[in-house]
């Protein structure tokens, strides 16, 4: 029998808010965190408008004096993996820190860092380039960087599979623990890529909304009027835990997670199948891996980015797995009040995703006015949804094809 793996910390920085319970009662509420751009003069860009974390204090998570060495999604990283590790009352020590492992996922890595240590190159010479550089920017940094921190001698690794790369995380987390490799993994995902070149890289394949004068308004996932996604950042961490060991140490238990799956799109290296065959199989793949039927999902968390090829196929294969289910399942976007956090988003939405089970509470779509005949299943629209909530399928798919879903539930003893 499959070792059964709980949840029992999170952790998160968004542009809703630094922590769980800031983010959840904004979600709860339909806001939104997109606004102007202020990290940088973006008034030569089509797109003004972003996801940007706020009041976010690196020295409230990190020494100062280690922080100015790291690239930002690192400092997010840490963040949420602090905040995770308290809420889950985990001890780690140098008894049981090599059964305690850390994966996590990120598009791009340190783009921030990269670009300024460019400037540095072309305008100082090479002398002037830190040694902290290369430490700095690569995505694996993340992952070590917390294991230095908090102690975590077990697996450690990091997955970069664009937008998918923090729910990839979660499920190679998830299976490291059935296969007993370790009995807990501080998991999940970070990004920090608000710059003027990844804005301008994703202006030129025009995947950006441009509704600049209603920023709030801009990211709107299978709304007919939709336009493109907003750019984010930010990440979150949940800690899993071997069921055994959770109870033995009086651990609070948020929920469980049961089905992982991955597949493959074998398509187009940015758009996604147009008849969404590889989400199908990814969700499919997930429910198998749960032993759960199309009947058993009470929601799903989508990856609803708002543009219009992606709405359309993630429909068109939420329809495929679940058939005249599918009009019966409430599906949200929550990318529709954060924006789209890249390799963040997956940690996101599966927190978000944990809570609608803890709460009884189905996220809205915001900004969700016109219906779209290609997109024609119910959204929740517009205004949260208490309901009784036992299971949630969480989407994520990233450019190149690659494809995740992750099943949570109701933890029963």
């Amino acid at each position: 029998m499959a070792r059964r793996v709980v949840i029992t910390g999170l952790g998160m920085v968004t542009p809703l808010g630094i922590g769980v319970e800031e983010n959840w009662e904004a979600v709860s509420k339909g806001k939104s965190g997109i606004g102007p751009i202020t990290k940088f003069d973006a008034s030569s860009f089509p797109c003004q408008i972003a996801g940007e974390v706020k009041n976010f204090r690196s020295e409230d998570f990190l020494a100062s004096k280690h922080a100015k060495h790291l690239d930002i999604f690192i400092h997010y990283a840490i963040a949420s993996a602090r905040m995770a590790i308290e809420d889950s009352g985990l001890k780690i020590t140098s008894e049981n820190g090599h059964r305690v492992g850390c994966v996590t996922g990120s598009g791009m890595g340190g783009l921030s860092t990269i670009e300024f240590y460019h400037k540095v190159l072309l305008e100082k010479g090479p002398r002037r380039i830190s040694p902290f550089f290369i430490p700095s920017i690569i995505a694996n940094m993340a992952p070590g960087q917390i294991s230095i921190e908090f102690g975590a001698r077990g697996p450690n690794s990091s997955i970069e599979t664009a937008c998918a790369a923090s729910s990839h995380a979660i499920g190679e987390s998830f299976k490291i623990i059935q296969r007993r490799a370790a009995e807990v993994m501080i998991t999940g995902g970070t990004e920090a890529v608000l710059t003027p070149l990844a804005l301008g890289g994703f202006t030129s394949m025009r995947s950006l909304s441009t509704r600049n004068d209603e920023p709030e308004k801009a990211s709107r996932p299978f709304d007919r009027e939709r336009d493109g996604f907003i750019m984010s950042e930010g990440g979150g961490i949940i800690i899993l835990e071997e069921l055994n060991h959770a109870l033995e140490r009086g651990a609070h238990i948020y929920g469980e997670i049961s089905g992982y799956g991955m597949s493959a799109d074998a398509y187009h290296f940015t758009a996604p199948d147009s008849e969404g065959l590889g989400a199908s199989l990814c969700m499919g793949a997930a429910l198998k891996d749960a032993g759960l039927g199309p009947g058993d999902i009470d929601c799903i968390n989508a990856h609803g980015t708002s543009t219009k090829l992606n709405d359309i196929s993630e429909t068109r294969g939420i329809k495929s797995v679940f058939g005249n289910q599918a009009f019966q399942i409430p599906i949200s976007s929550t990318k529709s009040m954060t924006g789209h956090l890249l390799g963040g988003a997956g940690v996101v939405e599966a927190i978000y995703s944990i809570l609608t089970i803890r709460d009884g509470l189905i996220p809205p779509t915001i900004n969700y006015e016109f219906p779209d005949p290609e997109c024609d299943l119910d959204y929740v629209p517009n205004k949260a949804r208490k309901a009784r909530v036992g299971t949630v399928l969480s989407n994520s798919f990233g450019f190149g094809g690659t494809n995740s879903a992750l099943v949570f539930k109701e933890f029963v003893p």
